[in-house]
């Protein structure tokens, strides 16, 4: 979807983006005292974002080792594309798969699990067995867990 995004990205609307990454419970009061405009100016606004698909959600963070997922891995699975509808939808039906990404390079996915232990995610490998050739990499530690969206691209792309 095209948008004009002189008029909805401006300064102000990349404080507001930067506050609700931080806070989507902020109130429209809050926001507004932040970037100094009155609450009706900021429900427009993010309003506008949403109706475009920029803001497209407010979810709760959740940490996993606290819900008994102490182990964090990607999985890799190299397949024909014959398998992608399959692929696609046992992924969306495993619990233990929290991203999917159909990818380019020699992997055709690559997975984001939670698994409780390396029995488990073994088993998460089985179900994925079927479809072509798997591996996986544990994830040790995390330096950039999720980082903020702040503002547009720093590299600029001539047409």
């Amino acid at each position: 979807m095209a948008f004009d995004s002189e008029s909805v990205l401006d300064k102000v609307g990349w404080q507001l983006l930067r506050a609700l990454q931080e806070d989507a419970r902020l109130s429209f009061s809050e926001l507004g005292r932040r970037v100094g405009l009155s609450s009706p100016a900021i429900a427009e606004r993010v309003r506008r974002m949403e109706d475009l698909g920029i803001v497209s959600g407010y979810r709760a963070s959740i940490e996993p080792m606290r819900l008994g997922f102490p182990m964090t891995a990607f999985v890799r699975l190299t397949t024909m594309g014959d398998h992608y509808g399959k692929v696609s939808q046992i992924a969306r039906n495993l619990s233990e798969v929290i991203e999917c990404h159909h990818v380019t390079g020699e992997e055709s996915f690559l997975f984001k699990v939670l698994v409780s232990s390396p029995a488990h995610l073994e088993a998460v490998i089985a179900q994925l067995r079927h479809f072509g050739q798997v591996s996986s990499s544990i994830v040790l530690s995390s330096p950039v867990k999720s980082k903020m969206v702040l503002s547009g691209p720093s590299v600029r792309i001539e047409p």
